[in-house]
């Protein structure tokens, strides 16, 4: 399953929040958003700084995952950011194939 590296961070409400049912309540419901997707959370972590959250999720594809941000952020108490993660093999596999591009101005 693509992996993908989430990140977020809260607003002040959703802070408070977080303050009232705190970390063990937002990683269950994290949880629950990715798997009632057929996602799994392989790791989470909460922070401080630019990021409150931070975590590493799977999701059987971009649907799905694309799903769960879009799910997330319309709630207005956190802010979350999907990046697809690519093996070392993917990379190589990328790394062989020729895309056809003209640069502008070119």
């Amino acid at each position: 399953m693509p992996k993908y590296f989430i990140q977020g961070r809260y607003t002040s409400e959703g802070v408070k929040g977080l303050m009232a049912e705190g970390g063990t309540a937002r990683l269950a419901a994290g949880t629950a958003a990715c798997e009632s997707v057929g996602g799994t959370v392989e790791s989470f972590y909460f922070a401080y700084g630019d990021t409150d959250v931070i975590g590493i999720c799977d999701f059987p594809d971009a649907a799905s995952a694309a799903a769960v941000s879009m799910l997330i952020n319309t709630s207005g108490a956190i802010s979350v950011t999907l990046t697809p993660l690519i093996t070392a093999e993917e990379l190589d596999a990328a790394s062989s194939k020729t895309p056809a591009y003209r640069a502008p101005g070119i």
